[in-house]
């Protein structure tokens, strides 16, 4: 059997040049793809930067605030201030004495134990509000129960130097 070789411009004539697509070109292989470079180990993680996105920044002119002054109502702005604290509540606490005691005779206290104080008899007890000296007074008994009446009220100046 005898081969048949037939060439392009012999096939183009038989079938028409317009049918005959060119021949696969033979391309050099492709390279490999790189392999990403490995990261840097670093102790801290740093976060990725964000850049700003581009676009027209405003220009921003910045100046100190301005507030009209506070008007009085009833013409005593004192009494108004007095009246927003009135309902708050605050610890009073009165002390009759302090002392210190070792863990051993804080446990041997029972019924009848009694405590000695470093304050006299008769000497005013101190009047606390929220942990902070103000008054002085005696403890006196009002139908079965203690009270204390107030002998001494502390200056403010004191007050103050107690904080």
């Amino acid at each position: 059997m005898d081969e048949l070789a037939i060439s392009t411009e012999e096939l183009a004539a038989i079938i028409g040049p317009e049918n005959i697509s060119p021949p696969p070109q033979k391309r050099p292989p492709a390279a490999p793809p790189k392999p990403a470079p490995a990261p840097i180990a670093s102790p801290v993680a740093m976060p990725p930067v964000m850049e700003p996105p581009l676009m027209a920044q405003p220009s921003v002119t910045a100046r100190p605030a301005q507030f009209a002054p506070l008007q009085n109502t009833n013409g005593s702005s004192s009494a108004t201030n007095i009246d927003m604290l009135l309902g708050v509540n605050m610890r009073v606490t009165v002390e009759l004495g302090r002392t210190r005691m070792s863990v051993e005779e804080v446990l041997r206290l029972g019924p009848g134990s009694v405590i000695e104080l470093d304050k006299l008899a008769g000497e005013p007890v101190d009047v606390l509000v929220n942990e902070r000296l103000i008054a002085r007074g005696e403890v006196v008994v009002l139908d079965d129960r203690f009270g204390v009446r107030i002998t001494d009220v502390l200056p403010p100046v004191q007050r103050i130097s107690s904080i």
